[in-house]
């Protein structure tokens, strides 16, 4: 047969399965995941205002005690002025600060007359200079901020005080606002690194949190893959009180399809009784009495058979791919099918080469992979020239977050044209009568493959031949 050109259609389907795989891998979101970022997130939030308050609590209590400071200073000078004569108001002699004596040291005080503005007395540290006051209110008193000698900002408290009836002062002590400054952002940078402590402590206690209380969630899932794999018979059911119902639900689900499948074996199995039975007493007849008449009955007969063993094998096996917790290892199935076909084409000398990794299972009955891979199997070995190429790769997570399998059998015999690969799947199609085979093989392979959830692909082989892949779902291994 003709060898065409090789058809790149496959390889951009598979891009395409990729593709879609990538995707719904990347759209899956984890739990867990959600859970821990908005409570990390919940928590940063939570932590930035409270430094933030914080910070804005101890900034307004350290003006405050600044300016309880200024007001003691303030109190002192007028308290020394009261004892002096009238016009001539004595200044103070002792504040307590000595940065008062100290020029441009950023603490100033000063006398002034309110009616003339002339400062009658001023501490050592202005030199003469005078604080740029600002229009003190009616209530005669101001607390804020002002600009200082050198440029400096200054924290000042001024008091406009009356004397008998005539005299009235105004009175003002400033200090820097430097050292408050520094105190607050001394303090701010404590509360930033204590609460980035903490809040790392936090999320390293929310996602423990959220890990343990999980837990059952996974332990769940591993029970459930349990079932699959048929490493169990049900559902652990000893979990937290919020789970127990779901596992308890998900038992009887299982066993409530345990034996709808017993059912309808039974019924398979009862459907397979009454119709071969007629079919043999109709055969029976047929050679019993010679003619052309009976030849085509017996004839008829047995090709109703093959028709009635076909679609009873597919209900069996339909019945059987929707059986929980069924699985089978494709490596020893693989390897004993290999050795059969050996034995059985020893004359023509074919070379076999495997490539099974271990561990690998297939999720459903062991006699289907059998008759699937054998089917592949004695297809290669009738055509091929000299050699057979047999591997199995996973394919994880490409068909909706489940796993699958591929199994490619490969030959180098004379191949088929497009054409022919599509007729080659149809029940009963043989395209070569030389060769013995009832035409079932490959549609077979595809009937089943189909109920399994899978596909049959028919390729231009690497070596000239024909490749046949095979994609089933597959199971995980016991304890992964």
């Amino acid at each position: 047969m003709a060898q065409t050109e090789a058809d790149t259609g496959p390889r951009t389907d598979d891009r395409a399965v990729s593709a879609r795989s990538v995707n719904a891998n990347g759209g899956r979101r984890s739990l867990a995941g959600r859970l821990i970022t908005v409570a990390t997130l919940w928590s940063v939030v939570a932590l930035a205002v409270a430094g933030f308050i914080l910070v804005a609590l101890y900034r307004q209590a350290s003006e405050r005690g600044f300016d309880d400071r200024l007001d003691l200073h303030l109190k002192a000078i007028i308290g020394a002025m009261a004892g002096g004569e009238p016009g001539k108001p004595n200044p103070p002699e002792n504040l307590g600060e000595p940065r008062f004596e100290l020029p441009v040291s950023g603490w100033y005080w000063l006398i002034a007359d309110d009616r003339t503005g002339e400062v009658v007395h001023a501490s050592l540290s202005l030199l003469g200079d005078a604080l740029a006051l600002p229009e003190i209110p009616p209530s005669g008193v101001f607390n804020g901020t002002i600009e200082g000698p050198e440029g400096e900002e200054l924290r000042v408290a001024e008091r406009r005080i009356v004397f008998g009836q005539e005299e009235i002062y105004r009175i003002a002590v400033a200090g820097g606002t430097d050292e408050l400054r520094d105190q607050i952002t001394a303090f701010a940078g404590q509360v930033a690194l204590t609460l980035t402590i903490f809040g790392l402590g936090l999320v390293g206690a929310i996602f423990l949190q959220v890990r343990v209380g999980l837990r059952p969630l996974r332990d769940l899932r591993a029970s459930v893959a349990a079932v699959r794999n048929g490493d169990a018979e049900s559902v652990e059911e000893d979990l937290p009180r919020e789970l127990q119902p779901l596992a308890v639900e998900l038992n009887d689900l299982i066993h409530s399809n345990r034996e709808i499948v017993e059912r309808a074996r039974t019924h398979v199995g009862n459907l397979a009784h009454a119709l071969k039975t007629p079919l043999s007493v109709i055969t029976n007849e047929a050679r019993s009495s010679p003619g052309p008449l009976a030849d085509k009955v017996a004839e008829q007969a047995a090709v109703m058979r093959t028709q009635v063993d076909h679609h009873l094998e597919r209900a069996r096996m339909a019945a059987q791919r929707r059986v929980i917790g069924v699985s089978a290892e494709m490596e020893p199935v693989v390897a004993s099918l290999v050795r059969a076909m050996a034995k059985i084409y020893r004359d023509r000398n074919i070379a076999f080469s495997v490539d099974v990794p271990h561990g690998i299972r297939f999720r459903g009955e062991k006699q289907d992979l059998e008759e699937l891979v054998g089917n592949l199997l004695d297809n290669a070995c009738k055509w091929t020239r000299s050699r057979v190429d047999v591997s199995v790769q996973p394919m994880p997570g490409s068909d909706r977050g489940r796993d699958l399998v591929a199994i490619e059998i490969a030959d180098d015999g004379p191949g088929l044209t497009e054409g022919e690969r599509k007729e080659a799947v149809k029940r009963g199609r043989r395209l070569d009568e030389t060769v013995p085979g009832t035409g079932l093989g490959l549609s077979i392979v595809a009937d089943i493959s189909a109920i399994y959830g899978g596909r049959l692909e028919l390729h231009p082989a690497p070596a000239g031949g024909l490749l046949a892949r095979l994609v089933l779902p597959a199971a995980q291994a016991a304890g992964s």
